[in-house]
């Protein structure tokens, strides 16, 4: 799989921060790294998460603060043309709830985090970050 135009859709809490909702938690460590290195290679973002109203806002500034982009939020625009489904359409999903994705544990902290680093090992062992 080539990176270029891959859409991710990434979850917020658990994911990009620690887990403190309804509050922002600490960025999960290595986050902020391999997110601007997804984007710097051709990768697209969509923010996936159950945050609504001012919550929401505030995930979003947590990208514009870290100076990541994101293509959309709890959407995929270009899908319109094909379904009205819900779900959002994308290449890859990042996320503490999914099966699979990788997590480590935080002190003080009752559930796991992604484990970033062991995500971006295997975006390059599987050739998406080239």
């Amino acid at each position: 799989m080539a990176s270029k135009g891959l859409t991710i859709a990434v979850d917020f809490d658990g994911t990009c921060v620690e887990h403190e909702y309804p509050h922002t938690g600490n960025d999960a460590e290595g986050a902020v790294e391999v997110l601007r290195e997804l984007v710097g290679n051709d990768c697209r973002l969509i923010l996936y998460t159950m945050r609504s109203g001012a919550l929401l806002a505030k995930a979003e500034q947590w990208f514009k603060d870290r100076k990541i982009p994101l293509f959309a939020v709890n959407a995929n625009p270009e899908q319109r043309s094909l379904t009205e489904s819900p779900k959002v359409n994308a290449d890859l999903y990042i996320d503490d709830s999914a099966l699979g994705c990788p997590l480590r544990f935080v002190d003080g902290v009752r559930r796991p985090v992604v484990d970033w680093a062991r995500v971006r090992r295997q975006l390059v062992l599987d050739g998406i970050l080239d």
